[in-house]
């Protein structure tokens, strides 16, 4: 991998110069979210500041499996993708669309009223940050657009993260969406690590980015610096725990629509929704009214839904996908291939989450291989759509 360009505008912090970003960006008014250890997990929350990261923790990730482990050094960000993405604060798992009470009048409508938080987020890996480039097209844009979406994803301030370790599901490699950070970001860190030295080079990404990195304390980034950053997206690239080879994946999938392998994954899959609810570009919600019993006032809610739950596609008759098999196909081909159709990229950004917390240890590059492997094989069960 080549050395990052000379152009970019660069410095190095250390680990109060990181601290001190934290620092900048609450002063600033942002809430400022971050990697933490909690409940035997990496997961993304508020913090205050470094000693919140995980320092010397790694994970362990393998189809059905994850646990957290001491590293041998004190590394902030050395751990491959959290079972969390940014998904859930940019398109909450659940929220309130609006609210209706009873008065003298009449009905009284309103919309929700809560305040919008202005987030920061702090180590947002290469593949979600793919992930909220995605969901932008989604959600926040089009003749439709999620206002409430919008409006976070407006007030976002986002430190992207250069990978420095992959996990055994990983392969953003495949999909052209990691190790290193490309896209919209404010800052991009790099850890520096070493017997020498911890510190981090930091790449600016916007107006906004440069401000807040003026008022830090650092160094200019010298070439060694570089070249050293460099190297690290080229070590974590060349670690990728999976591949998935991408060629012609579209008509593949498409073409093979009754193949032997899905009825073969709907014997393990157990339709527990896992995987759509860690991925970071699936969207799909259902809403509920709720009312007090008083009957004076109620309010519409959205929760994220999946399709892989049966009442998702009940029309007027019954679900259109009844099967295991139909409701797998949907997802993996809707990800990996009509996405392209509807969006005009795959759904589907390579971080490995949905391998990891599938109970069964449902591998999604492994179901694509197979179904390379023998095209239009024929299974024996047909006509669901």
């Amino acid at each position: 991998m080549d050395a990052l360009p000379t152009t970019t505008t660069a410095a190095v912090l250390d680990r109060d110069g990181l601290q001190a970003l934290i620092e900048a960006l609450a002063a600033r008014g942002f809430r400022v979210l971050g990697p933490l250890v909690r409940d035997g997990a990496i997961v993304h929350d508020e913090i205050a500041g470094v000693a919140d990261l995980p320092a010397g923790w790694t994970d362990r990730q393998a189809p059905g499996q994850y646990r957290l482990e001491r590293r041998d050094d004190q590394a902030l960000f050395g751990f491959a993708a959290a079972p969390q993405s940014w998904k859930r604060f940019l398109h909450p798992p659940v929220e309130t669309l609006w609210r209706v009470r009873q008065g003298e009048g009449g009905l009284l409508f309103s919309t929700a009223t809560e305040a919008t938080p202005r987030y920061a987020f702090l180590g947002v890996r290469a593949c979600d940050l793919r992930a909220i480039a995605i969901q932008d097209r989604v959600l926040g844009e089009g003749p439709y657009r999620d206002t409430a979406y919008a409006r976070r994803r407006r007030d976002a301030f986002i430190v992207a993260l250069n990978c420095s370790e992959a996990g055994d599901t990983c392969f953003c490699v495949s999909m052209g969406s990691g190790p290193r950070a490309e896209g919209a970001f404010d800052l991009a860190l790099t850890e520096l690590l070493d017997e020498r030295r911890h510190e981090f080079l930091v790449e600016v990404g916007s107006a906004a980015g440069a401000e807040v990195l003026g008022g830090l304390p650092q160094r200019p980034a010298l070439e060694p610096d570089r070249t050293a950053a460099a190297a690290v997206v080229a070590r974590t690239a060349g670690r990728m725990g999976r591949r998935l080879d991408t060629t012609d994946l579209q008509d593949l999938l498409q073409s093979n629509p009754e193949h032997p392998r899905w009825d073969e994954v709907a014997e393990r899959c157990l339709s527990c929704a896992n995987c759509t609810m860690v991925c970071p570009t699936c969207f799909c919600t259902t809403v509920e009214d709720h009312s007090d019993l008083a009957g004076g006032s109620a309010e519409r809610v959205r929760l994220w839904d999946s399709c892989f739950t049966l009442d998702f596609s009940y029309i007027h008759g019954g679900s259109v996908r009844q099967t295991d098999k139909g409701r797998y196909r949907q997802w993996m081909t809707h990800k990996l291939s009509t996405w392209f159709d509807q969006f005009g990229s795959s759904g589907c950004v390579g971080c490995g989450r949905c391998i990891t917390w599938c109970p069964v240890g449902i591998d999604i590059t492994e179901e694509a291989a197979a179904i390379r492997a023998t095209p239009h094989a024929q299974g024996g069960s047909h006509g669901e759509s």
